[in-house]
């Protein structure tokens, strides 16, 4: 039995990767090490105690606890890192970038001196790993052609993608500095079961259903990446086992959509689910507004390296994913209602709200 400690697990992409491997790997336990902010929610793992007995342990914890993570590491005799645990919007880091600092490169600096600490105590094992968990986002804006390597040169557009770019250059400094044995992904956007409704899919989702307004940035045409949460664990799961320490591997879906089409699409698939048309087409809460400070134009990634080098590609096309997604939250209203908090509606009027409506 191999012991992950996984940091972040209760965001959306960590509890998709802790409910994944846990049913795909019998032989992993996992240690979910997670602060509970905003995004974070342990409910979404409470059926592990009875889906996987014995196998999964919450702790309530930060990153910045450096005692706590050499307690975890030593007692559970974890043989490997997984590294979610990050602010991740945009949008909060233009408003509060401090946050976004202390969470993302202060944390993440704790996190492998604790990490080096204990692995260097223990004889330095071979087969130990530490996988970062990063954004395609640190490249920055790519114009119409082209695409994201591992090779890229960086540069960050919001304080989001600088704090998760300086996070980066610590997991390599460590690796070639002190031979720890690091590896770094950059995904581009997931999206998927248990995402919290800040980002673009849940937000529109929950919006055409109560009939509420659909905020688009500037024109819509900004072009994203689309990856569905499972390949990413997936690919995170090829990396961790037969990743080589010091490498980089983009992960992407191959789906390269702008955000107006996407919000379309939303909108005729819940239509079909709710049989409404005509006036009542979700099409017609579209509304355009100011744009974001520094919106990056497109992102895409040559997900190639990983493919060749580690056997790993998507298995799931955009259009029956996304339809698995709005299904899912249509059938998760009371997971929504818990998540839906005051602060949470607040946030939304601060970065939504009518006056910068265009």
């Amino acid at each position: 039995m191999q012991t992950i400690l996984v940091t972040g697990g209760a965001g959306f992409i960590g509890s998709n990767f802790v409910r994944h491997m846990l049913s795909m790997r019998p032989d992993w336990r996992i240690v979910n090490l997670d602060a509970l902010t905003y995004a974070g929610n342990a409910a979404n793992l409470d059926d592990m105690a009875t889906q996987a007995p014995g196998r999964y342990r919450f702790v309530h914890g930060d990153i910045n606890d450096s005692d706590l993570v050499k307690r975890i590491l030593i007692e559970e005799r974890a043989g490997a890192v997984v590294h979610f645990a990050a602010e991740s919007h945009v949008d909060r880091s233009i408003l509060g970038p401090l946050a976004f600092v202390e969470t993302n490169i202060c944390g993440t600096a704790r996190l492998l001196m604790a990490c080096r600490d204990v692995w260097e105590q223990s004889g330095r094992p071979r087969d130990f790993r530490f996988v970062h968990v990063s954004t395609d986002e640190v490249y920055g804006s790519l114009g119409p052609d082209g695409y994201f390597t591992e090779t890229t040169a960086y540069d960050p557009s919001s304080p989001y993608s600088a704090s998760k770019a300086a996070s980066d250059h610590l997991v390599r400094a460590w690796q070639r500095t002190y031979g720890f044995p690091a590896l770094v992904t950059n995904c581009s956007n997931n999206y998927g079961p248990f995402q919290f409704p800040e980002k673009l899919i849940p937000l529109m989702i929950l919006n055409i259903v109560a009939e509420k307004e659909l905020p688009v940035y500037g024109d819509g045409q900004n072009i994203r990446d689309w990856l569905y949460v499972i390949d990413h664990c997936e690919a995170l799961a090829a990396v961790l086992e037969r990743g080589i320490p010091g490498e980089t591997y983009n992960i992407g879906g191959g789906a390269e959509r702008a955000n107006i089409d996407v919000v379309r699409q939303l909108c005729t698939l819940i239509d079909q689910r709710l049989h409404r048309e005509g006036a009542s087409c979700g099409s017609r809460l579209i509304r355009f507004v100011g744009d974001r400070p520094g919106h990056d134009r497109r992102y895409a990634i040559d997900a190639g390296k990983i493919k060749r080098d580690l056997g790993w590609r998507p298995r799931f096309q955009f259009e029956d994913a996304l339809a698995a997604t709005v299904d899912w939250y249509l059938s998760h209203g009371e997971w929504i209602d818990a998540i839906r908090s005051g602060d949470y509606r607040r946030w939304i009027d601060t970065n939504y709200g009518a006056a910068r409506v265009g």
